[in-house]
């Protein structure tokens, strides 16, 4: 979950007005196209209730019925986009459950597939939308020939009806519903993000350890060879090899560092945080006030937070001081980060902000980032709170 309070909504459709506006002609053009849909959706619905039903008696009738209901997901789906793109209406996409149950079994995929509350729900707007699209067809119709000086308030009243149907036929049956979404969508935010550091790690290696390493082999190969024509020369290049090492090793262990620091082991945030705002280019001061260590992986994403977020300030705000403040409040761990720089910094505005929230929300976390023009910043990430005892014993 994000949140950025200077994000406007801009899909929000206006008041309806006597102008044929953006939005007016969207929503003439969503009215007339319902009657095709509304066709192939009844034509389908009407298909499959028939043969499906019929055939409930042989072997093929219900495995039939429970793939249409998923034949009927895809026309929610279709319905959802065609409501987002011209009606402005974002509905959430209900979950995959039915189909995440086929490695289970034929019989349970049967019975999940059949009791699935989106497809009868998406079956059911498909089978009542043909007299619904016949009536918007035919009045949108003729009010662009007879009525047209009022059509923007025609095509709002008839629009705000389907809004209605949409939301309360094609959205996630109930919260639960809308939760197991919005997870599968944060599924995909974190295996991106998993996927991105890793190419940073192997980058990072390719080009800094392992170069040098590979430089290092071949300067040692010379020495050797210059081991017994050339001693003091085969010395020098030894000598010069000990300090590529010395080099090597301390870009393995900054490396080393990035993945995982050994202080946030060893002695948990307050320590690692101090340790992170001794590196940064102006004073931090750090307050870390928890009863407890959380859970590993909730303690690692506060960390690279704070990192990135005190990176941020060194580079963009041209403060003179900031702060870090960790705490807990209930069930949730709280960070705020301020600095009393230039302010400004937008979650589009290339500094991570963007990054950092999507992998906050995807941990069910929470961020908020207030950065007026002429400062001061304030960022506040929140997240969920996992005892570190109690997630061993889990795990």
């Amino acid at each position: 979950m994000t949140m950025s309070p200077s994000a406007p909504d801009n899909d929000r459709p206006p008041p309806a007005r006597f102008a044929f506006d953006r939005w007016t002609w969207k929503e003439i053009a969503y009215l007339l196209a319902n009657l095709p849909m509304a066709i192939a959706g009844f034509v389908y619905a009407v298909f499959l209730l028939g043969v499906g039903v019929g055939l409930s008696v042989t072997v093929i009738g219900l495995p039939l019925l429970a793939v249409g209901l998923q034949g009927a997901r895809l026309l929610g789906r279709a319905e959802r986009g065609r409501a987002r793109a011209l009606l402005g209406l974002h509905v959430e996409e209900p979950s995959s459950m039915a189909r995440s149950r086929r490695d289970a079994g034929f019989f349970p995929w049967l019975w999940t597939g059949l009791k699935d509350p989106v497809g009868w729900r998406a079956l059911l707007f498909a089978f009542i939308r043909l007299p619904w699209g016949i009536v918007t067809f035919v009045v949108t119709l003729v009010s662009l020939f007879v009525l047209w000086p009022v059509l923007p308030f025609i095509a709002r009243a008839l629009s705000n009806a389907d809004r209605a149907m949409v939301r309360g036929l094609l959205s996630p049956s109930d919260e639960l519903e809308r939760r197991i979404a919005e997870l599968e969508s944060d599924r995909g935010v974190v295996v991106d993000t998993a996927a991105a550091d890793l190419r940073r790690i192997e980058r990072d290696l390719h080009d800094g350890a392992q170069a040098r390493l590979v430089a290092l082999a071949m300067d040692l190969g010379l020495a050797k060879e210059k081991l017994t024509a050339d001693p003091e020369a085969a010395a020098r290049m030894v000598d010069e090899a000990h300090g590529e090492v010395k080099v090597a090793l301390q870009e393995l262990r900054d490396l080393a560092r990035g993945i995982h620091p050994a202080v946030l082991t060893d002695r948990g945030l307050d320590a690692a945080l101090s340790a992170i705002a001794s590196r940064c280019t102006v004073p931090v001061n750090v307050s870390v006030e928890l009863p407890g260590r959380p859970a590993e992986a909730i303690e690692g994403i506060a960390y690279f937070t704070v990192s990135e977020l005190l990176q941020n300030v060194s580079k963009h705000s041209g403060a003179r001081s900031a702060s870090v403040e960790v705490w807990r409040a209930a069930d949730r761990l709280l960070i705020q980060v301020r600095d009393d720089g230039s302010g400004g910094a937008r979650m589009d505005g290339g500094t991570g902000m963007a990054g950092l929230a999507e992998r906050l929300g995807a941990v069910d976390g929470l961020f908020v980032l207030d950065s007026p023009v002429g400062g001061p910043t304030t960022v506040t990430a929140e997240l969920p709170w996992r005892d570190r005892t109690e997630h061993a014993k889990a795990v």
